[in-house]
């Protein structure tokens, strides 16, 4: 079943009446943008896995938490699915505007005993916590152990993971107040299909505190 425009020329539509890949199509165009998690996992002969996702985000920071969203390829488990099953840990390598090209190369389908950071001319870096490496480009690292792996279809998998350590590049995150230079930063994120965005211009509100005499004091 398709789905029928509104009669104000809206959208409104039971996700269970859509086939998968049109779910896929419309989760992923209107839930932007999303950060990109370019994740480093060790492969069984020691090759350093990278895969970028982008059903990824931070989700508690106490304990520290990230979420991943795994797929798996006609019921075969993927290459990061399979390399955290086993060892447990990976490593979530932030993309920015320099490194944007090469997390692209990274999403070629190479075997699972192939590692993709030489074709994508990334260089591994030695974590401290974990065994997989960082990648040196990267302007952010989070070293990650898994903290809960669900499965929740045949397809997907669901990661959260326990970041142990943050490491970023000189310069991005100021060692004494922790606050980002997001100039410096430029991170990358994703839309859908083939279209990523730039941060474009940051702006900021002010959260309102509470005052009876403006906000009232009963309920509607």
């Amino acid at each position: 079943m398709s789905a029928r425009p509104t009669l104000d020329g809206g959208l409104d539509v039971a996700l269970a009446d859509l086939a998968q890949r049109d779910r896929y199509k419309v989760l992923c165009s209107v839930v932007i943008p999303r950060p990109i998690a370019l994740v480093t996992t060790l492969a069984q002969n020691g090759a350093v896995n990278a895969a970028p996702f982008s059903f990824f985000n931070v989700f508690s920071e106490a304990p520290p938490l990230v979420v991943l969203g795994l797929q798996s390829r006609e019921g075969a488990m993927k290459d990061t699915t399979a390399n955290v099953r086993r060892t447990g840990e990976f490593v979530v390598n932030l993309v920015s505007e320099d490194i944007a090209e090469a997390m692209n190369r990274c999403a070629v389908d190479f075997p699972a005993d192939v590692g993709e950071l030489a074709y994508a001319g990334l260089t591994p870096s030695p974590s401290r916590d974990v065994a997989p490496p960082a990648i040196a480009e990267a302007p952010v690292a989070l070293e990650c152990r898994r903290f809960m792996m669900v499965n929740v279809s045949q397809e997907r998998d669901l990661l959260v993971g326990e970041v142990t350590r943050v490491r970023a590049r000189p310069g991005l995150i100021d060692p004494e107040t922790l606050y980002v230079d997001v100039d410096a930063y430029k991170p990358v994120a994703r839309l859908f299909g083939s279209s990523y965005a730039t941060l474009g211009e940051p702006y900021s509100m002010t959260r309102e505190a509470y005052d009876p005499a403006i906000h009232g004091t009963g309920s509607r």
